[in-house]
């Protein structure tokens, strides 16, 4: 289809932005890499009088990492996490997530903060942010505020952000030790059916920290610390595993789609993460 007319603004910079927010108000969006609001607009389920578009701001696209501290601007492509060396060092994860991903086509111009953004429970970066403490950075025309990935989501396209205010930047504290991202989904470039995003530390052989996330399991994405304390203090055994899974399974609310019923998603998340917590625990 062919979306309603629309006015198209390509400020350079980040007062642009702000000011043509003020000035529109409900009437304008900001776009990123466009793969979640174009395919609303052209199916005429989001109506955008005026379209801002924040490719020509540069100072969203860069990655920067300070010790154990890494900044991910907010038009940071799937891609440049893929082929970034340092990020592949210090945090994996990232790259790992963001290989599962849709498809090459995709991952070149879908960028980390239109996926972590917009509230759609199917994406997989929110999830992870969720797993690795991330902060959100926002501004607006107040200024500048920082949001715990934790509390950003609400609901179903609903978050923490204002109408005003745009993402710049993620930023997360690189934790080491074992990781994974683990995904289910019916055929390349589909929502995950459900995925898990771990990291565990280890010492003397016994998990010290976890943190579990999953993703497209609820309405919003699902941090679940009692599946992360259920490891604590163990040897990741399989009863311990099957904790986790209890707890995890205890905080997600499925529903019904094309992706299957709930009985059938609740099987599948539980075998997601089995394997998840088993990857990670093998890398701590």
């Amino acid at each position: 289809m062919i979306p309603a007319p629309f006015d198209y603004h390509r400020p350079s910079d980040m007062q642009g932005v702000l000011a043509l927010l003020q000035e529109h108000g409900d009437e304008a969006r900001v776009i990123a890499g466009g793969h979640s609001l174009i395919p609303m607009m052209k199916l005429r389920m989001a109506d955008v009088p005026h379209l801002i578009d924040l490719q020509a701001i540069d100072s969203l696209k860069g990655i920067s990492i300070s010790g154990t501290r890494v900044t991910l601007g907010a038009m940071v492509t799937q891609h440049d996490i893929i082929s970034h060396a340092g990020l592949a060092q210090i945090a994996p994860i990232l790259r790992e997530t963001s290989l599962q991903i849709a498809d090459p086509q995709v991952r070149y111009m879908g960028t980390v903060g239109g996926n972590v953004a917009n509230g759609d429970p199917g994406n997989d970066m929110p999830g992870l942010m969720q797993c690795l403490d991330a902060t959100l950075h926002l501004i607006g025309p107040d200024g500048t505020r920082d949001v715990p990935a934790r509390e950003y989501y609400e609901a179903a396209y609903v978050t923490a952000r204002a109408d005003d205010e745009v993402l710049t930047a993620i930023s997360f504290d690189a934790v080491g030790g074992g990781y994974a991202y683990e995904k289910q989904k019916r055929k390349i470039g589909d929502y995950a059916t459900a995925a898990a995003a771990v990291t565990i530390q280890a010492s003397g052989g016994k998990v010290a920290q976890a943190s579990i996330a999953m993703t497209n399991l609820s309405d919003t994405p699902v941090w679940s610390e009692a599946a992360g304390a259920a490891l604590i203090g163990s040897d990741c055994g399989a009863d311990a595993v099957k904790a986790a899974v209890a707890a995890m399974l205890e905080d997600i609310e499925p529903t019904e789609d094309n992706r299957g019923p709930v009985a059938f998603k609740r099987h599948v998340a539980g075998v997601i993460l089995t394997r998840a917590i088993t990857r990670a625990w093998s890398r701590a």
